[in-house]
């Protein structure tokens, strides 16, 4: 009542405005009010610093009816009226000259949808007087609709809201829609383009045009990202696992590159339709990745496959066909997983797909409640009374994500007795703490890790993924560490050949070690149950050592050979010897550097070929001296922002297709689209998924402009030109 009071005076006040019938909300919304129509002796001095809500000018007669008594003003920053405060300063009242149009506009529209910076749209220019708008054409009002609705289906997926709610029942009118009560809402808030297209049609009219709005926002996006990879050159293809939305298998699709600013940018370009039954899957992917989104797959030099699963041997098939049809994109692995992760996650091996399947049950569960980690470090305490220092190592270790870390395999054995007594007392829950939902996942942790195909699969991966653990951590280390990293994989493979060719040997070992962990669990050793179901008549014949040699420590053994091998070839591992040109590993151990056979790797890619022998030596040179006290760039991108480095073209070159490899560390802030992605499928339930939506929330820093949206949008669907 009090705020209702306050806008009659001030409008009472405001002579010839003719705004004493106006609601207060209106008021509040559509209009300004300069501080130079009120006197000094209406402020007080309290010094606030809060963001301007514009300026106008004493002659426009733009009032300001606020539920707020603060204002920022440029002559007098920081002032806040007094509650009696009443605008006394007014100029005459100007009358308008012939033609002139006296301005009275209720609510503009060339301001921006929010005050926010984190979306940058480009709005349409202001819009006509009144006068001028009666005979307008229907087209514009049409395009003035579809503003309207872009700019809502912008909002809501930035902030990654779903447009529409979904029902158990199937019926209609119980569904919610965000989108909808939007609309509304803006219409109650003076929208007259939306009025009148809710007072022409049925109520809940606009939801009809939402799939189009979604696939013009989806294309423009994507069209954005791809425009910017394009301009900038070089870029590598990454994937991650396929992922299920509305009912559909998609395949995420990522690509790294470098800005003008000559910093790496991982950019989400959307997701390729992943239908496994097609028989030439991979053509059709290739295909859509090239013609429909525009992807210059020339430009490619690097690509990188994360997958698990059933649908590796396609992503295989996929990461194969473009490597045959662009054989300069390098096939690497993805350095946001390790090394052992991305060897383990692609195994088809059963052992092994149940550690991978109970590992995500434990970082789930463990995730839920600060309470059940403290159930987990009372049980670690309780299995190493005398050894203070290594209990408190585990649980710093059980606090981080360490079932993604190098050492997981070894971490799990070493806990897996405290976290089997951590999950059996939540599941018996004696002091009714935990709800039947906590209760049952402890169950099924507890039946997994009783099982002693994954104690023996545990085994298996910790004494085959230790040879490859300190080659891993070093390629997603520094330069220096990558370029020993690439040195030392002969070795690798020399050690995991030896392995195969004594595998009965290992073996050996491995299974005691395995058998003496499941008799301390009190857990029976036997071939896995589904076995002995499908070969119920054979099973008395197997033994448990020969049937694990034969499926789970061989298999293992020769699929991380066989991926070393693939995602290690001979240009993967010379490109990643030419990081011994960045000056810091140049300064620090000259026996590194690289030939000049190695860098010729680049020899297409460069400027100028011919002085490549000379630019290399000169650039050698210019870093092998070191001054007192004087500091090298030690990384890509800061090497790339050094001034001198415009006189070695060639150089830079290499540098810039080395920034967009994926198995190189990402510098900071290079990754934010994917860990938004992981946040996207993380909080958005599955029935509430949406491509378009996904690319809106990931990639939410792209400039919209929505002219050019409602050109598409009128060129896609041209039978929505006409005003119902």
């Amino acid at each position: 009542m009090y705020f209702a009071v306050r806008c009659q005076t001030w409008a009472e006040s405001c002579q010839g405005t003719k705004l004493g019938d106006k609601p207060v909300e209106q008021l509040y919304r559509n209009y300004r009010l300069c501080g130079k129509h009120f006197e000094a002796s209406a402020f007080d001095t309290v010094s606030l610093v809060l963001r301007s809500r514009g300026e106008c000018e004493s002659d426009q007669r733009q009032i300001m009816f606020c539920y707020l008594d603060v204002f920022w003003f440029q002559d007098a920053p920081g002032k806040v009226l007094k509650d009696d405060a009443v605008p006394t300063i007014f100029d005459p009242p100007a009358q308008p000259k012939t033609g002139q149009v006296k301005r009275g506009k209720e609510t503009p529209k060339d301001e921006d949808v929010g005050s926010s910076d984190r979306k940058r749209i480009k709005k349409p220019q202001a819009e006509a007087p009144p006068e001028e708008t009666q005979n307008q054409d229907p087209e514009d009002d049409q395009k003035k609709y579809l503003k309207s609705l872009f700019e809502v289906v912008l909002l809501l997926g930035e902030q990654g809201i779903p447009l529409s709610g979904a029902t158990d029942d199937g019926d209609k009118s119980l569904k919610p829609s965000t989108f909808q009560a939007l609309l509304d809402y803006r219409i109650n808030c003076g929208d007259e383009v939306l009025r009148k297209r809710y007072d022409s049609l049925k109520p809940c009219c606009f939801t009809e045009d939402l799939s189009g709005l979604l696939e013009v926002c989806e294309e423009y996006v994507r069209s954005k990202v791809v425009e910017d990879v394009i301009h900038n050159g070089f870029f590598s293809l990454l994937t991650e696992d396929p992922v299920k939305i509305s009912g559909q298998w998609c395949l995420p699709v990522f690509l790294r590159y470098v800005d003008p600013t000559k910093c790496q940018q991982e950019r989400f370009a959307g997701f390729l339709a992943f239908k496994a039954e097609e028989d030439d899957l991979a053509e059709t992917m290739l295909s859509e990745l090239v013609e429909k989104w525009g992807v210059d797959m020339e430009q490619c030099r690097g690509q990188a496959h994360s997958c698990s699963g059933p649908h590796f041997s396609k992503i295989k098939a996929f990461a194969a066909k473009v490597t045959e049809k662009y054989p300069k994109a390098v096939l690497t692995f993805r350095s946001t997983h390790s090394l052992n992760v991305s060897l383990v996650g692609s195994m088809a091996v059963s052992g092994v797909r149940l550690v991978v399947a109970t590992f995500k049950k434990i970082e789930s569960f463990f995730r839920q409640s600060p309470l059940m980690q403290q159930e987990l470090d009372h049980a670690i305490s309780i299995f190493y009374p005398d050894k203070e220092d290594k209990a408190k190592e585990l649980k710093e270790i059980c606090k981080s994500s360490w079932t993604k870390g190098h050492d997981a395999f070894e971490v799990a054995l070493e806990v897996i007795e405290a976290l089997l007594l951590c999950v059996d007392s939540i599941h018996d829950n004696e002091d009714m703490r935990w709800n039947d939902q906590v209760t049952h996942s402890a169950l099924e942790i507890s039946k997994a890790l009783t099982d002693f195909e994954l104690i023996m699969a545990l085994v298996v991966l910790k004494n085959v993924i230790v040879l490859t653990q300190a080659f891993g951590k070093n390629l997603q280390g520094n330069a220096a560490d990558a370029v020993l990293a690439a040195v030392s994989l002969k070795a690798v493979l020399r050690s995991l050949k030896e392995m195969s060719d004594n595998i009965d040997v290992y073996h050996e070992f491995w299974y005691d070690e395995a058998v003496n962990i499941a008799a301390a669990m009190e857990i029976p050793v036997r071939v896995p149950r589904s076995f002995s179901r499908k070969y119920r008549g054979e099973t008395g014949s197997i033994q448990p050592d020969g049937y694990y040699k034969d499926h789970l420590s061989v298999p293992v053994l020769n699929h991380v050979i066989k991926e070393m091998n693939e995602l290690f070839c001979e240009n993967h591992l010379k490109a990643l010897r030419c990081l011994s040109l960045l000056p810091e590993v140049i300064a620090q151990n000259k026996s590194t550097q690289p030939e000049e056979g190695t860098v010729e790797l680049f020899k297409e890619d460069i400027p100028n070929a011919g002085t490549l022998s000379a630019e290399l030596h000169c650039w050698l040179v210019k870093w092998s001296k070191k001054g007192k006290g004087e500091t090298f760039p030690s990384s890509l991108c800061g090497t790339m922002q050094l001034a001198d480095v415009k006189f070695f073209p060639n150089m830079f070159a290499i540098l810039s297709i080395l920034s967009v490899l994926p198995s190189l560390a990402p510098e900071d802030s290079c990754d934010v689209a994917y860990k938004r992605f992981k946040v996207y499928l993380e909080n958005t339930p599955d029935k509430f998924r949406s491509k378009s939506l996904a690319l809106l929330n990931i990639s939410y820093d792209v400039d919209f402009d929505l002219d050019t949206m409602v050109e598409m949008h009128l060129k896609m669907f041209p039978a929505g030109r006409e005003v119902s």
